[in-house]
């Protein structure tokens, strides 16, 4: 302001100054929405966790019921559930420790007015695993499950509702290319590493593949391992693939035995069958055409009757370094293995894997046999931040 400036004129001058600070921010907000629309990275801050971890809670974390309002009342009105087994994963931090769980709405148990919630301490290697706490709720306990439509849920309790789109991928089916003349398509799996496979059943040689769907973006970069090209490892999920020699197709060989050890999102996708989109008895007849001894044991899930085992689809290795995946490429190329059996290179045993690792088996596959994975284990998945 010069010495001589009139009162109107200072007036006049904040006033323009106002309107600029009001041009600036506005130009920053749509900056900011510039960048949502161009599709930038979300930033999250070390700052941001600090804080999380050095905040004090109220929250009753002992009280299932407790923990769903504070977790059902912080989501939005709409979330969309991808994983196809309708896990709905999140984590929060409490008491300078993080927290891991899921909402899960089961086909079977949905249809009863029931949802699954269940959260844990986030497992990690060097300690033992910590206890989960799970509750089924349903209208006892205040908790209402309406169907909208298919493939559409409304969850409400204490006045909060939150509306579940799960993920509809009814259209999705394999290439012509992806499937060969003795396997059967039973359904597209999302995984929660946020990976999109095929679950194909070879009738001939009575066994599964978790086939990638590359109908779909990629879901990340690749790097050839430096024992074979044929072995491609995901930069993000550690996930192994073996480029298969007959079909324009890569199978599913391995997944990192760490990430398997904390059950984390990386696991691999056992745990996230096509429950949605299993057409009739597939999947059982599969099953029971490789252990006939389940007849009469098993729902058309492959679940026995009270829930508590599944049958395991795991046949992937959890490797640890490069070499683990080696005995893949030498089956596949051998000279020895007949023509006939060799989509048998691409399956492990878990109970030879276990011997040959010589140490405790990961986590994840709690077994009957080595068939089953139990529904407690299955619930206890340790979760990525919920959108």
């Amino acid at each position: 302001m010069t010495p001589n400036e009139s009162t109107a004129a200072k007036a006049r001058r904040s006033v323009r100054l106002s309107l600029l600070s009001v041009l600036l921010a506005g130009g920053a907000l749509c900056a900011a929405a510039a960048a949502r629309a161009e599709g930038l990275p979300r930033l999250t801050t070390h700052q941001g966790y600090v804080e999380d971890v050095s905040r004090s809670s109220g929250l009753a974390i002992d009280d299932p019921l407790a923990v769903f309002g504070f977790v059902l009342g912080a989501l939005p009105e709409t979330v969309t559930v991808y994983p196809t087994e309708n896990y709905f994963y999140f984590s929060f931090v409490y008491d300078k420790a993080r927290y891991a769980g899921n909402i899960r709405l089961d086909n079977v148990d949905r249809e009863k007015g029931k949802v699954h919630f269940a959260y844990f301490e986030e497992l990690a290697e060097w300690k033992d695993q910590p206890p989960v706490k799970h509750t089924l709720l349903g209208q006892e306990h205040g908790v209402a499950v309406e169907k909208v439509e298919d493939l559409v849920w409304r969850i409400s309790f204490r006045g909060k509702t939150v509306t579940f789109r799960l993920n509809d991928l009814r259209g999705v089916k394999p290439p012509a290319t992806a499937l060969g003349p003795d396997e059967t398509y039973i359904g597209p799996v999302f995984d929660d590493a946020a990976v999109r496979f095929f679950l194909v059943y070879n009738r001939r040689l009575e066994l599964f593949h978790y086939v990638l769907d590359e109908t779909a973006p990629a879901p990340e970069t690749y790097a050839a391992a430096t024992i074979t090209d044929r072995i491609l490892i995901g930069n993000r999920t550690g996930f192994a693939y073996y480029r298969d020699h007959k079909r324009e197709r890569k199978i599913l060989i391995g997944v990192f035995e760490g990430n398997s050890r904390v059950n984390n999102a990386f696991d691999g996708p056992f745990d996230q069958l096509p429950d949605n989109f299993i057409e009739g008895d597939t999947l059982r007849d599969a099953i029971l055409a490789i252990e006939p001894s389940l007849k009469g044991k098993i729902d058309r899930f492959g679940s026995s009757p009270d829930g508590a085992d599944r049958y395991l689809i795991s046949p992937y290795a959890h490797y640890r370094t490069e070499e683990d995946l080696h005995p893949f490429h030498e089956c596949a190329t051998s000279k020895d293995v007949p023509a006939e059996a060799y989509y048998g290179c691409f399956v492990i045993d878990p109970a030879a894997e276990e011997q040959a690792m010589q140490e405790e088996p990961p986590p994840e596959p709690e077994k009957k046999g080595k068939k089953t994975v139990s529904t407690e284990r299955k619930n206890a998945k340790a979760a990525r931040a919920a959108k």
